[in-house]
């Protein structure tokens, strides 16, 4: 089996699990679309990026990463259902993107959580880590390392709940002892919200994968307030570093981390038990891309037939 996997190069995470899985991968993975038994479409809003004659010819796998039920308008419906002839089968990083997009299309749709590398993400001194980014030692440092602003325009990108993290970051800075470590890009609408309220913050954007490491190692706490999720990685990366996190229940969440962690933002609000987050250090482990590529694997074997 050879496989050519379509990133969009757009230095972004989609870049980073194509570049992952050719590395762990070089024996089946091919450069040429044509050289491909099967194509994986990894990002699939760039499908038009190889000809309809190879899509035709080839086994297509596409992955859909979340659909945005209010942004999901008559042209994409539109251009959906064109590229479905297309596809052979779709891969999805979790159930909620599965039950959504089962309405759309009759094609096989497979469920295959993303990986992480336990090369890359692992635990670090707290303190190491913010003295090294010249964090502070004595406030509680809480962690969003995303993309939540509409591209020019300062509008929050609702489908993240940057609203939502802003909102439970200024119920609990009562006593000015947070500090936000922001990370990412496209923060302006957090970043704005923190200035009104007062609320200390640093912003790293596009860290390096080391100084992201650093990053929630720094952390007492990262929160997902995500309304809809592919993954997000972050829940992935957090459970991989042991750094407390609690999230929305979207995407992955349910998949890697402790029931208790899973929360009602922003209405809901409590820190992760110590017996949370090593119970979820042990769960992510099964998503180490040294096991967990097999999964993939398999997938695409089923999808050649």
């Amino acid at each position: 089996m050879k496989v050519y996997v379509l990133a969009p190069n757009e230095n972004w995470i989609c870049d980073r699990i194509a570049s992952e899985w050719r590395e762990h991968n070089p024996d089946i993975c091919v450069d040429r679309p044509i050289d491909a038994d099967i194509l994986w479409l990894l990002a699939g809003w760039c499908w038009n990026h190889i000809s309809q004659d190879i899509l035709v010819e080839k086994k297509v796998l596409l992955t859909v990463h979340h659909i945005v039920p209010e942004k999901f308008d008559l042209n994409k419906q539109e251009e959906f259902k064109f590229r479905d002839q297309f596809v052979d089968a779709y891969h999805v990083p979790n159930p909620s993107t599965a039950s959504i997009l089962s309405r759309l299309t009759q094609k096989p749709i497979l469920v295959a959580c993303y990986w992480y590398d336990s090369a890359v993400w692992y635990p670090e001194s707290l303190e190491e880590a913010r003295n090294q980014l010249e964090l502070p030692l004595d406030r509680f440092i809480i962690g969003s390392f995303q993309r939540d602003t509409e591209g020019g325009t300062g509008n929050p990108k609702l489908e993240k709940g940057p609203d939502l993290f802003c909102e439970a970051i200024e119920k609990l800075d009562q006593n000015n002892e947070i500090h936000v470590l922001l990370g990412g890009w496209r923060r302006e609408y957090v970043m704005n919200r923190l200035s009104e309220a007062g609320i200390s913050y640093s912003f790293h954007e596009r860290s390096s994968t080391e100084k992201l490491r650093s990053m929630y190692n720094a952390c007492n706490l990262y929160i997902v307030a995500s309304r809809y999720e592919g993954g997000p990685q972050a829940v992935l990366e957090a459970a991989a570093t042991r750094t407390p996190i609690i999230s929305r229940d979207v995407g992955i969440a349910r998949m890697v981390l402790h029931p208790y962690n899973i929360v009602d933002l922003p209405a809901q609000f409590y820190l992760p038990t110590p017996y949370s987050v090593e119970e979820q250090f042990s769960r992510v482990q099964r998503y180490d891309i040294g096991n967990y590529k097999n999964t993939y694997i398999t997938m695409m074997e089923k999808v050649l037939g």
